[in-house]
């Protein structure tokens, strides 16, 4: 019985060719470096000779690496041109988002799928926010928008805290709270501060790597959080939060839509454009 084939490690192997870095193919590849290295070994392994020699700067294909690689990327393209056509002949649209859109994404991708059952979106979430499809059909994008893009909707912070917790009187008091902090740094909430000419001195912080996770800890009563307004408009509904100001402050940055040529588009990829840019 001939031996099955480990496409995940071809993969790694043709993305690690491309860069010469471990480091920049475990970034495209959403895994860790020691990942990256064990695929390629497996892969090795699987052929009987070394694919890199390893130096100081990166990496090299051996004659054998170097050999292979055509075909092994020529092969790797008419599976995923063919897989490309079957996937668009069946209405399956594959849509890249960031982690940090999920609330505000997932609620309107049901309420689309319960209204038109015979579309159909895969979606694979990314803590990436680079401009590329990377073979997805679509992606939301969070950052400057970019020409040919479609806007979805501006980022616009304000505070938000759970409902069980008495609300501050004013931005002024909320230097007793512990502050919950999207990014690594202090920016989001200083730029809501400075907008009503507050100063106070952040005595209490907790950070997260991303928004998601800081309007998670809020929900459960961890302090106060700066938060897009359209990421939480859910929770805010429910009760699961409140909004103590009504100031919203646009940080400059959106999300918005990039999405294949209508020459390479699946069935229905305009219907979900349409769907999601609605107000």
């Amino acid at each position: 019985m001939p031996r099955s084939l480990p496409l995940n490690a071809i993969h790694a192997f043709l993305v690690t060719a491309r860069h010469l870095n471990l480091t920049r193919a475990a970034g495209e590849l959403c895994i860790t470096q020691g990942a990256v290295s064990r695929k390629i070994a497996t892969l090795e392994h699987y052929l009987g000779f070394a694919l890199f020699e390893r130096h100081a700067r990166g990496l090299r294909l051996t004659a054998q690496g170097a050999a292979l690689l055509p075909e092994l990327r020529q092969g790797f393209e008419q599976m995923l041109s063919a897989t490309d056509r079957a996937m668009r002949h069946h209405g399956v649209i594959r849509l890249k988002a960031p982690t940090c859109a999920m609330r505000w994404l997932v609620p309107r991708l049901v309420a689309l799928e319960q209204q038109r059952p015979e579309l159909h979106v895969a979606l694979t979430t990314t803590l990436e926010h680079h401009a590329q499809l990377d073979g997805f059909d679509a992606a939301i994008l969070y950052g400057t928008p970019l020409p040919g893009t479609i806007h979805l909707f501006d980022e616009a912070i304000t505070p938000v805290m759970a409902a069980d917790i008495a609300p501050p009187a004013s931005p002024e008091a909320l230097a007793a709270m512990t502050f919950l902090h999207p990014t690594s740094d202090t920016r989001d909430w200083q730029l809501w501060l400075d907008a009503q000419n507050t100063r106070l001195t952040m005595t209490r912080n907790q950070h997260f790597s991303t928004m998601d996770l800081a309007i998670s800890a809020a929900i459960q009563g961890f302090g106060v959080t700066v938060a897009d307004i359209n990421l939480v408009e859910s929770d805010l509904a429910n009760g699961r939060l409140i909004a103590p100001f009504a100031s919203r402050v646009k940080t400059g940055a959106a999300y918005s839509l990039l999405q294949r040529p209508v020459k390479d588009a699946p069935p229905f990829l305009s219907d979900l454009a349409a769907w999601l840019s609605r107000d």
